[in-house]
């Protein structure tokens, strides 16, 4: 993946926190995905669908994108002008309410959002699992706590995050809520190495909310955060 391919998709407009693509980027370095125009793809919480379209483009899948706070009508539009809208469906749907068919999706993806529904145990093997084909791949990343603070995010980040707090968890801490089941293969969790360019490239956009994170940059964001990458295959 060429993320130089995407700089004009990538703005003050379609930003909406930490470069997404540069996330994205690192999650499809790791695990590539190649599909068929046949095969489906859920963007999980994709925003203003700048995730969708690099996906799209990137697999050759069909993809879904889902977000309950952009509406549809919105991301239609947007992935219109950008070419794709034969290949991008939007849709605003609840991550706790989604209305598919089960083990619709070869894969699915989550950028910048999981944390903000997924973070108790169960979730995944009752809100996610069912949607995943045998052989499927669940590639998520997410702002998380680096591993050696586990436990201490109100008391570190509250200063920054206000009562939000609480959803930033460490690595270890997602790869127990991502839990088991007997048709996941495996399930990684890592700190994400993305880190410091995705928030460099939103800070560059001087976004009003840019601004506001930026003053908490080096005291509490840089030595207590990262992205957390997690990566689960299912058994064919």
């Amino acid at each position: 993946m060429d993320i130089s391919s995407y700089e004009k998709y990538i703005s003050k407009e379609t930003m909406m926190g930490p470069n997404s693509v540069r996330i994205l980027e690192e999650l499809l370095g790791r695990h590539p995905l190649r599909f068929t125009a046949d095969d489906l793809i859920l963007d999980l919480g994709c925003g203003t669908g700048l995730t969708s379209l690099v996906i799209a483009k990137e697999t050759g899948a069909k993809v879904y994108a889902d977000d309950l706070w952009v509406s549809a009508e919105e991301n239609g539009q947007r992935f219109a002008q950008w070419g794709v809208g034969g290949q991008v469906m939007p849709i605003c749907e609840d991550a706790n309410n989604l209305h598919f068919e089960k083990e619709q999706f070869n894969a699915l993806i989550s950028i910048d959002s999981y944390h903000y529904f997924a973070g108790r145990e169960g979730f995944f093997q009752e809100k996610i699992l069912p949607f995943v084909k045998d052989g499927g791949v669940v590639l998520i990343g997410i702002p998380g706590l680096k591993d050696e603070y586990t436990g201490r995010a109100e008391e570190l980040l509250t200063d920054w995050l206000g009562d939000d707090a609480y959803l930033f968890k460490s690595p270890t801490r997602w790869k127990e809520l991502i839990g088991r089941h007997e048709r996941m293969e495996s399930v990684q969790t890592w700190e994400m190495d993305c880190f410091g360019k995705a928030w460099s490239e939103w800070f560059a956009t001087n976004h009003k909310f840019a601004c506001d994170d930026r003053q908490y940059f080096e005291t509490i964001i840089k030595p207590y955060t990262c992205f957390v990458g997690i990566d689960v295959t299912l058994k064919s």
